[in-house]
């Protein structure tokens, strides 16, 4: 546990190596990562963490501020923890988060990986409106469940992502922690929804990006990261083959392998050597 002015945040670390620091995405704990660490752990340093409501992070945001630079400031704390410049690595919530990091650049980060953010807000900068009112209709239905009662109201959000009656097939105890955390991921959406990244604020972004999208998730978080990859300058876009949105866990292997080139392929590199990264490489 890292002790911090604003409260306690998860911390974990394995292996030995460049460090790599991950964050999960909304309803979930840093043991998420289990998988894809088990499977970089040998060559890398890994640290994970919980963003605040999740986990042993304590929530630092209110019913009148739940900006995402709460959560950020978090992510951030990690990162100097962790010490020197990290490869941060994101997942849904998480991903978006790591994103407003790496916008901010506070911190040092050698690489970003963000694994399908939801961007919804991109969506509408970019005028793809159609997408934009898919998040929207899936998060007002969502709320309105749950301000009318309904306990299993977040399955709504979850087989958005991952397809009809998917929440009805998770483990008992996943499915228990997401409905107990339904308050805190509110706040993620209300977060993800007060933070509008354009354009031009991706291209300030100046660290190589690895932006992972599953081949069956949901048409609208696709294009969402579609145009972060386009936007950022230095970025490639991944399909993880027959995945969708919760891939860190169902292709554990393959989102570790992706994440784990991406992170191979910049510390190969040696001081003073310029990288280009072949975009259909990561496909």
């Amino acid at each position: 546990m890292l002790q911090n002015i604003d409260g306690n945040i998860d911390y974990e670390e394995c292996g030995a190596g460049p460090t790599v620091v991950f964050v999960l995405g909304s309803c979930s704990m840093a043991a998420a990562w289990r998988g894809v660490i088990a499977e970089m752990s040998a060559r890398y340093r890994c640290v994970a963490t919980s963003l605040p409501g999740y986990g042993g992070t304590e929530e630092r945001r209110t019913s009148g501020d739940y900006s995402i630079w709460h959560p950020a400031d978090a992510v951030e704390a990690v990162v100097r923890r962790a010490g020197g410049e990290v490869h941060l690595v994101g997942h849904s919530f998480g991903g978006l988060v790591a994103l407003a990091v790496a916008v901010r650049a506070r911190v040092p980060l050698r690489s970003l990986t963000i694994v399908e953010a939801p961007a919804p807000e991109l969506l509408r900068a970019c005028g793809e409106l159609n997408h934009f009112l898919a998040f929207r209709a899936m998060t007002e239905a969502y709320f309105t469940a749950y301000d009318s009662g309904d306990q299993m109201a977040i399955a709504r959000m979850v087989d958005f992502y991952e397809g009809a009656d998917t929440f009805a097939g998770l483990p008992q105890r996943v499915r228990n922690y997401a409905i107990e955390t339904t308050p805190v991921n509110r706040w993620d959406w209300l977060s993800a929804y007060s933070f509008g990244p354009s354009p031009a604020t991706l291209a300030v972004i100046k660290v190589p990006t690895l932006v992972m999208v599953g081949e069956n998730s949901h048409p609208a978080a696709q294009r969402a990261n579609e145009l972060l990859c386009v936007h950022i300058r230095d970025a490639a876009l991944a399909v993880v083959k027959d995945a969708a949105h919760f891939m860190i866990s169902t292709h554990a292997k393959d989102t570790a392998r992706l994440i784990a080139s991406h992170v191979t392929c910049l510390e190969d590199v040696r001081p003073g050597r310029t990288v280009s990264r072949d975009r259909a490489a990561f496909r």
